[in-house]
């Protein structure tokens, strides 16, 4: 029952006696559905004024969209992880979440980065999960989809947050190295065939854990401060664009983007660490990494599938953990 109040609670605070006309209660009621949604994590802000959510409240009534990724949303206070909670709604039995469904999270208490690292959330981030069950190019999603993913949204991010340089495979960076951004991609797959992808995006907006970056910080003078719900409504249609672009426009606009090229790096593989200097991206996205023993090719697909390991780039000075 108290999901029957959070759509109708917005930035601006409105009585018990109103919420509770629109929803057929008493005040007290109201009250205590408001009491409800904040134990579950619901930021809701109670005043002598009213109830209200704060300004950029991630919620589907709140949150821009135009596009086919996010028409299907939802937000929730805390879950175990929007990866968990996404991969759920696609199995229920009689109202699967569609292609290109959403969920936002306040806080995850087992959220998980790359290598079952801790995906650390705070009220200052945007954290959530996309459904992806077809190419967004068109056709069944295919093996051969996943590699670029991650860079494809790396620029979709970039490009909606506006500033930083991107780390392969999956990090956006502050221009003073610190992390701002991280994407995590996980395939379920049948056989050959991807069967669904879910692709989790955590955004350090407002606020950060300790030596991470955040957006608030770092937008420009005389420019309005970045709101997660603005931002989750940007980055949406930006994901849209890229996951379609053609694969040589996504590696071009990573290139362009990019602060791995042309520095040494220390890659942990399952054949053991390899260092050298990253030197280009080939056609599928992995990274080409010069040795002292010629060049490698280390796979950029950050896939996360049973009994494989990912390549792994070195966090640089300072910064923090997975947002």
């Amino acid at each position: 029952m108290p999901d029957r109040l959070l759509p109708l609670l917005t930035e601006r605070p409105q009585t018990g006696d109103a919420l509770g006309q629109t929803l057929g209660v008493n005040r007290v009621t109201v009250n205590t559905l408001a009491r409800h949604l904040i134990e579950a994590g619901v930021p809701v802000q109670v005043t002598r004024a009213g109830y209200a959510l704060p300004p950029g409240t991630p919620t589907p009534h709140l949150t821009p969209r135009s596009g086919t990724l996010g028409q299907a949303m939802r937000y929730h206070g805390t879950v175990t992880s929007t990866q968990d909670s996404l991969r759920a709604w696609a199995d229920h039995p009689t109202h699967p979440a569609p292609h290109g469904a959403v969920t936002v999270a306040e806080r995850q208490t087992a959220g998980r980065g790359r290598r079952g690292r801790t995906w650390d959330t705070t009220h200052g981030t945007l954290v959530f999960s996309v459904l992806l069950t077809r190419s967004l190019r068109g056709g069944p999603l295919t093996l051969a989809d996943l590699p670029l993913m991650p860079l494809a949204a790396g620029v979709a991010v970039q490009r909606a947050a506006g500033v930083g340089g991107l780390k392969w495979p999956n990090d956006l960076l502050a221009p003073n190295g610190r992390k701002l951004a991280g994407i995590l991609l996980e395939a379920d797959l049948r056989g050959e065939e991807a069967r669904r992808a879910v692709l989790g995006i955590g955004i350090n907006v407002t606020a950060a854990p300790q030596d991470a970056a955040h957006l608030s910080a770092l937008h420009a003078p005389g420019t309005p401060e970045p709101t997660r719900a603005t931002l989750l409504g940007t980055l949406l249609s930006e994901l849209e664009r890229w996951l379609a672009a053609p694969a040589t426009d996504i590696l071009n606009a990573w290139r362009a983007a990019n602060v791995t090229l042309g520095r040494p790096v220390l890659i942990h593989t399952h054949e053991g660490p390899l260092e050298g200097v990253a030197t280009d991206l080939d056609a599928q996205g992995s990274l080409i990494v010069t040795t002292a023993h010629g060049p490698r090719t280390v796979s950029a697909g950050d896939v996360q599938l049973v009994g494989s390991l990912a390549p792994e780039l070195p966090e640089p000075s300072g910064s923090g953990p997975a947002p």
